[in-house]
């Protein structure tokens, strides 16, 4: 997923760019950029022609000595286009050291804090070869089976998907696309399709990078604003159709996963996970600032590669669990381990797992589960009290390759990363290395569209409020789907719907709010992340209109 990494990353490019604070002159070494490059920004960006790269953020091929906001076929935010930067020597060193002080806006929240690897990164970019213009993507070829079965122009409420497991393609028997999507402006005639009787209208405007959001007990709702390096709070109209925001608190480093604790109804702290760290404020109901200093909970999460951070609590109110996500695409530079050096090491380290403590001990830190590449968001199942995460599955393998997927964990279960996927099925790139593993891979619940980069389920409780959605749809499960960059053919940019039976999928998913994607095949919005209000209506963060929509239910 750096969706953002397309968020931890959606510009490196956007990380190189800061006006005017000097830094000093250091000495430099090219080889220990290229290495730190391939280790903390491969998974978002190419900077040499092979070299493996994924795009969700720009391409940084020739990126040294060029205007930013440059690279073909990205979609920059406006506030780096209009910087009006190049990225020279001192640009790189500034914009290095603090993307968003530069470029307020900037979608590249990654900061690289120490002077010496950005000193070395900006030696590797100036050791590239130039190149006259702006490097373009390179075009694919499709089959026309698999265009004619993915054709994303088909997507429309209602269209079922189910992905067979035992009928998996081969790995690269597709080329490896770099399609990333250009974000546009919302065009004039541009719908978004719902079933019937359903509604969607915009909720609140103007936001910077709305993420996780959740509801207090007066109806405000808490929301982290992932680009902006803020939480903030929404404040319903009359009317319930609409908000009005301030901030709550700001200077957070790329802000994710929020929760209340003890419970929603008597809370006493607000908790957010940042990408380096959880902190919590003291929090009562209908607060709108902290009265007092953030507390850090956790101080040392790991850095570099996906970054965002969610955090749910345990039923009983006893444990914090922490997502963080892998610092690679498929472990490519980590060294032959043995069995017994399960689950992670080096750069992985804490890393492609859930993590646990005891909240009285946050200190304390475990592996809950393991070999997940990219948790992106935790959900507690009301039903069953089962933890579900929701994962971004590897790249590189091909347009129908690795599928991503919900699933709710085992402690101590192994799902795979990066030996295996999707239970039996071997990475060919580490193919023998661990045999030992082969039958030891959880399979999950529900599987989604490869590149579908899905980022949050919840699940729905019906209600008697006025815009309840109708009976069927009690205990049921909603996934965004942020939507693909290393696929050929879009996949995703829409929400979907999980058929829940006893707690569990029923199989497969089918569409549900559909209609980001532009006639061009551009795209105007990005789903997030799921609040579910006390009407019974349903919100829906997009970070790319920096817009929320509510979705509700009409009754005739």
């Amino acid at each position: 997923m750096l969706n953002r990494l397309i968020h931890a990353s959606a510009t490196l490019l956007a990380i190189l760019s800061l006006t005017g604070l000097s830094s000093p002159v250091l000495a430099s070494n090219a080889a220990a950029g290229k290495a730190l490059f391939r280790t903390q920004c491969l998974i978002c960006h190419s900077a040499e022609p092979g070299d493996g790269g994924g795009a969700q953020g720009p391409l940084l091929v020739g990126a040294f000595g060029r205007p930013a906001a440059s690279a073909a076929g990205f979609g920059y935010t406006q506030a780096l286009r209009n910087a009006g930067l190049t990225w020279d020597d001192s640009t790189l060193r500034r914009f290095l050291e603090s993307p968003t002080t530069v470029v307020p806006g900037t979608a590249m929240g990654v900061a690289v804090t120490d002077p010496v690897d950005r000193s070395n990164l900006v030696a590797y970019f100036k050791s590239l070869p130039a190149v006259n213009g702006a490097a373009p993507r390179p075009l694919m070829t499709v089959p026309e089976t698999t265009r004619r079965a993915a054709d994303w122009r088909k997507d429309a409420p209602g269209r079922r998907h189910h992905i067979d497991l035992a009928a998996l393609p081969p790995p690269f028997l597709t080329p490896s696309a770099s399609n990333g999507p250009l974000i546009i402006p919302r065009p004039a005639h541009a719908v978004l399709k719902v079933p019937q009787g359903f509604r969607v209208e915009a909720f609140a405007h103007d936001l910077l990078g709305p993420r996780k959001m959740l509801l207090a007990a007066n109806g405000d709702i808490l929301l982290t604003e992932t680009d902006g390096g803020r939480t903030s709070v929404l404040h319903p109209g009359a009317d319930g159709a609409s908000a009005t925001a301030e901030v709550y608190a700001s200077g957070l480093r790329q802000p994710f996963g929020i929760a209340l604790y003890p419970n929603a109804a008597h809370p006493e702290w607000l908790y957010v996970a940042e990408t380096h760290r959880v902190v919590r404020y003291r929090y009562a109901t209908g607060d709108v600032r902290p009265a007092v200093p953030a507390e850090v909970v956790i101080p040392d999460l790991p850095t570099g590669g996906h970054y965002t951070r969610d955090i749910a609590f345990s039923a009983d109110g006893r444990h914090l669990f922490v997502s963080v996500g892998s610092a690679s695409n498929g472990a490519e530079s980590m060294p032959k381990k043995s069995a017994a050096d399960l689950p992670a090491w080096d750069a992985e380290t804490r890393r492609a797992a859930v993590l646990v403590a005891d909240v009285d001990h946050p200190e304390r830190l475990r592996n809950f589960a393991n070999g997940i590449r990219n948790c992106v968001s935790l959900t507690p199942q009301p039903a069953t009290g089962d933890l579900w995460c929701t994962t971004n599955e590897r790249d590189m393998l091909g347009d129908d390759l690795v599928p991503d997927y919900s699933t709710h964990l085992v402690e101590g279960g192994f799902y795979g990363w990066p030996w295996y996927y999707l239970g039996a099925h071997e990475d060919p790139r580490l193919k023998g290395d661990r045999p030992d593993l082969a039958g030891k891979v959880v399979e999950p619940d529900v599987v989604y569209q490869s590149h579908s980069a899905p980022l949050h389920l919840t699940f729905y409780a019906a209600s008697g409020g006025a815009a309840a959605f109708p009976p069927a749809f009690d205990g049921d499960a909603f996934v965004t789907f942020h939507g693909s960059w290393n696929r050929s053919l879009r996949t995703g940019y829409k929400l979907v719907r999980v058929r829940m039976r006893d707690g569990r999928s029923a199989g497969g998913y089918e569409d549900f709010v559909t209609g980001f994607i532009a006639d061009d095949g551009n795209v105007w919005g990005r789903p997030v992340a799921m609040l579910e209000l006390g009407d019974g209506s349903l919100l829906l963060s997009d970070d790319a209109g920096n817009t929320i929509w509510r979705i509700s239910y009409v009754r005739r």
